[in-house]
């Protein structure tokens, strides 16, 4: 059984229900279509489907709904070491505002088109890495399955991102411009982004010495958004996610965008740089902004580890 499930609030789709319309069209006598407006419409589809022994399934929306779709899978068991020939198949189509995961993937940037390859019999899937994350807030825990792990400038980041609006690369643009140019003095709009989160790490060889991390990134992807590659070695050992931790104030962390771009390591002391099994965080005034492929969330807590490979559509052949 095929299924497709739409994401009505993601960018894309909202802007053009013309685009929902065409690709429920398409899918009709081929898949089963829900569209899910809500986190627990989303869960409730998925475990129906996982009760229903689903094999292939075609996720629509923005990097958040690909997150907390796969998310949904492994809570209903479906992302456990797999068995021969009982594979879940998956298919991202990009329905967001920038599609960071679905294009660091091979995923068709057209909707249409991508829905039209992935639901072919003769359809090529591939394995893919993933990040597993459980995060504890007042003795609850969350688990979920996603690709890039950040706090520190990267949840600051977000929180002005969806502050001013949210309208893709354009906007974040202007606001890596802005934050880089305030760095070289540290003025105040560079400070809110770029100073350091109090907070205690732990990585496989032991604690970290800082107690304020201005950066923290955890990726299976190498570019991250904007053409920063800041985990240049992310998918080199997917069961050692690459995790870059800084501590670096305004003025020496800004102007090292450019060593960013190119993927190469920042300098300076303080910090981490490596591929670990896993990555503890803890917040010092209890629950701490982070960010998982782009949804800003909240905890006291994060484990960051390797998380279940995905078969994922793969890219047509030339």
């Amino acid at each position: 059984m095929q299924a497709l499930i739409l994401n009505p609030n993601a960018a894309r789709l909202r802007k053009d229900p013309a685009l929902q319309q065409r690709l429920t069209e398409l899918a009709h006598g081929r898949a089963r279509v829900f569209v899910t407006e809500t986190l627990a419409e989303l869960s409730r589809v998925v475990q129906t489907l996982s009760r229903e022994n689903v094999e292939r399934l075609v996720l629509c929306g923005g990097d958040g709904t690909f997150m907390e779709g796969v998310s949904a899978l492994a809570r209903a068991g479906r992302l456990a070491a797999p068995r021969a020939r009982r594979r879940l198949a998956l298919a991202f189509l990009p329905a967001g505002t920038v599609a960071t995961v679905a294009q660091a993937f091979d995923q068709p940037r057209d909707p249409v088109h991508g829905l039209e390859l992935a639901l072919r019999t003769e359809a090529q899937f591939v394995a893919r890495p993933s990040l597993s994350v459980t995060s504890s807030n007042r003795g609850e825990l969350e688990e979920r399955v996603g690709f890039i792990f950040g706090t520190g400038l990267v949840a600051r980041f977000f929180k002005r991102y969806y502050l001013e609006g949210g309208q893709g690369l354009a906007a974040a643009a202007r606001i890596v411009a802005r934050t880089l140019a305030g760095s070289f003095r540290e003025d105040t709009y560079a400070r809110s982004v770029l100073d350091p989160l109090p907070c205690r790490i732990a990585v496989d060889s032991g604690p970290l010495e800082a107690d304020a991390f201005s950066l923290v990134l955890c990726s299976v992807i190498r570019d991250v958004g904007l053409g920063m590659q800041v985990c240049y070695r992310a998918g080199e050992d997917w069961e050692r996610p690459h995790v870059v931790a800084s501590s670096l104030g305004p003025r020496k962390l800004g102007p090292q965008v450019h060593r960013v771009l190119r993927g190469r390591p920042l300098k300076g002391r303080g910090g981490f740089d490596g591929l670990t099994s896993q990555l503890l965080l803890q917040f010092a005034d209890g629950p701490g902004p982070w960010v998982l492929d782009g949804d800003l969330l909240e905890a006291e807590r994060v484990q960051v580890q390797a998380g279940p490979s995905l078969w994922l559509l793969a890219p047509p052949k030339a």
